[in-house]
């Protein structure tokens, strides 16, 4: 199995989908984000107060080229991870790259009271996820591979939009595919 590697905007849900789908096709899950912080000894938010954000871009960077070259597995990354163009590339190249995209206004609702995302620490959280939704959805567009509009599906329907996808890209066994449920007839 290839690695399936999960982009989009922050709070979109790629690495509560990506638990998720790695769970459904009993492979490793990896967040780039929670193995920055490893390698940084602090949070991601510290680090940038700390040292801005082109330090951070340059670990994300060197970080996604290490977890790009692994064998399989699902990885969720970071939703600047974007941005350089190195990452987009060995993303594209290493990885089948599902954008889970959402507009800004969903985000902004299940984001609102979020506190750990840096970029999100401004007066207007909306017009920020605006302004990285019209910068960044480009980006994510020519990297993916695939793109699932995440709307107002449940995790488990996301998951299996995915898996769907990816089963017929081929990519997947299509037994770990639920199959669709059949419609009943109730009689009176």
């Amino acid at each position: 199995m290839p690695l399936i590697t999960l982009i989009g905007l922050p709070g979109v849900g790629k690495s509560t989908v990506g638990r998720h789908l790695a769970r459904n096709l009993g492979c490793r899950f990896v967040d780039s984000d929670a193995e920055i912080e490893k390698r940084l000894g602090c949070t991601i938010r510290d680090f940038f107060e700390r040292e801005g954000e082109a330090a951070f871009r340059e670990v994300e960077r060197e970080v996604i080229a290490e977890l790009a070259g692994a064998e399989g597995g699902v990885l969720a990354t970071g939703g600047g991870a974007v941005l350089a163009e190195a990452n987009r590339q060995v993303l594209r190249d290493a990885s089948t790259v599902v954008y889970l995209r959402s507009k800004p206004e969903d985000l902004f609702r299940r984001l609102r009271h979020d506190t750990h995302r840096p970029l999100l620490q401004v007066r207007d959280p909306l017009r920020k996820l605006r302004e990285l939704f019209m910068q960044r959805d480009p980006l994510y567009r020519r990297t993916a591979h695939f793109t699932i509009d995440t709307g107002r599906p449940s995790i488990p329907g996301l998951v299996n939009m995915i898996l769907m996808q990816l089963e017929l890209a081929g990519l997947v066994d299509p037994s770990l595919v639920p199959s669709p449920v059949e419609p009943r007839v109730l009689e009176h």
